[in-house]
């Protein structure tokens, strides 16, 4: 049985807003030393799935560099193969799109069945175990599904089934439903029902969501059945989620068990020597990378590798991405700062009121604070809660309300 992984990694993630300004979200780094689309690859890894086909499209560079030959993931070896399919005439419009702009590709490869991955969620699973139930079954189509709180089905694919689990309706992103099983974006074909939805329907933005899973439902005879799957799987789409998550790896029970020998995630990691704690650094509840320096405090926070923490300096409830350099007499309080971002002494950060930020209210509204990529805090600086940094910022004046957003 051949199998081929298309795993869709071209999103911009808009709603990470200044995390997304450099790269697309499935090049989001998290939980420290890892990128979030390396969750999708150790999947299919350890699923024995080894011909990979990556759809990119936004700020690829990243993810490109990150993914390289494939050999983290030992997808570098005689009889696998890992292809980044970038647009090459027209872009991408939908997610099916990309698909079908790569119908050549499919052909090259001649798979029997084809595994559609979305690359920007965080989650452990076995595709074998869903092949399976696609084979005895009889499906064309198989959707991963994962039960969600009723709350929040307005942000999913909701489906109906009946007892054999066969999938009867499905509606993308409905207001309300009686339903709350929601699509989780992965999709198993028959290589020939795929191709021949692709070729038949005609809009330009085909997207899977919204065209193909109902058109297959509702207009053909063809089986789909659903997978249910109760382990773990979040999306880091906002920076509520993405902070909230990378925090949650401190917890001392959880259900993503990062240190599970028997089901790895595979990384491409920097050559940085070990962490370096001072005689006077204190660290709590938090997850340290390679190649850190820490002389101050560190509570409920997460360091990715080469940050460096001065003296009498304390970061607590924050995410701090690579080579963030961290002066002496710091506070740091929620925030998330993305790589080389270089901070001043005597500053303080995620301190204030509430005020949401004024800019974008329905993206930073919690108290989180976010830096961009490459930014320079001068010292003597106080940066106020929900308030989004540019790295073009220039900083006029030492207050910094809460609710600001520098550019």
């Amino acid at each position: 049985m051949n199998i081929l992984a298309l795993i869709l990694a071209g999103g911009k993630g808009s709603r990470l807003d200044l995390l997304s300004n450099k790269r697309s979200k499935p090049a989001m780094p998290f939980g420290g030393k890892f990128r979030i689309i390396d969750f999708t690859l150790s999947n299919c890894s350890q699923s024995n799935i080894y011909d990979i086909g990556i759809l990119t499209q936004y700020l690829p560079l990243s993810l490109n560099s990150h993914i390289g030959s494939g050999k983290a993931w030992d997808l570098d070896r005689r009889d696998s193969s890992v292809t980044l399919l970038q647009p090459h005439n027209y872009w991408y419009l939908g997610t099916a799109d990309a698909v079908r702009k790569n119908i050549s590709f499919i052909d090259q490869r001649n798979p029997d069945l084809v595994l559609i991955l979305s690359g920007d969620h965080i989650y452990k699973m076995d595709y074998r175990k869903m092949v399976d139930q696609h084979l005895k079954t009889g499906a064309k189509l198989t959707i991963a599904t994962k039960v969600v709180p009723f709350e929040d089905v307005s942000r999913f694919g909701i489906m109906e089934v009946n007892n054999d689990y066969e999938i009867t309706a499905f509606k993308e992103k409905p207001k309300t439903s009686t339903s709350n099983l929601a699509s989780m974006g992965i999709y198993l074909f028959d290589v020939e029902l795929l191709k021949q939805v692709l070729i038949e329907l005609p809009q330009d933005d085909l997207d899977f969501g919204h065209h193909i899973i109902p058109h297959i439902i509702d207009k053909t005879s063809k089986a789909v059945f659903a997978y249910k799957f109760e382990d773990y799987w979040q999306d880091v789409g906002t920076y509520d989620s993405y902070l909230e998550t990378n925090l949650a790896l401190n917890e001392n029970a959880i259900d993503l068990d990062l240190y599970d020998p028997s089901w790895k995630v595979y990384t491409k990691s920097e050559d940085l020597p070990p962490v370096k704690v001072g005689a006077d650094a204190s660290i709590k509840n938090s997850l340290i990378s390679n190649g850190c320096i820490i002389e101050g405090t560190v509570i409920n926070s997460v360091l990715s590798p080469g940050v460096r923490v001065g003296k009498h300096t304390i970061i607590e409830d924050s995410v701090i991405l690579n080579h963030v350099i961290i002066s002496d007499y710091v506070t740091i309080k929620k925030a998330i700062i993305d790589k080389k971002v270089v901070i001043g002494r005597h500053t303080s950060i995620g301190h204030g009121d509430d005020t949401p930020n004024i800019e974008k209210p329905d993206l930073l509204d919690s108290g989180i604070t976010v830096i961009e990529k490459g930014a320079i805090i001068p010292s003597d600086t106080n940066i106020g809660k929900n308030c989004r940094i540019f790295k073009s910022a220039m900083f006029t004046q030492k207050e910094i309300p809460s609710g600001s957003t520098l550019k």
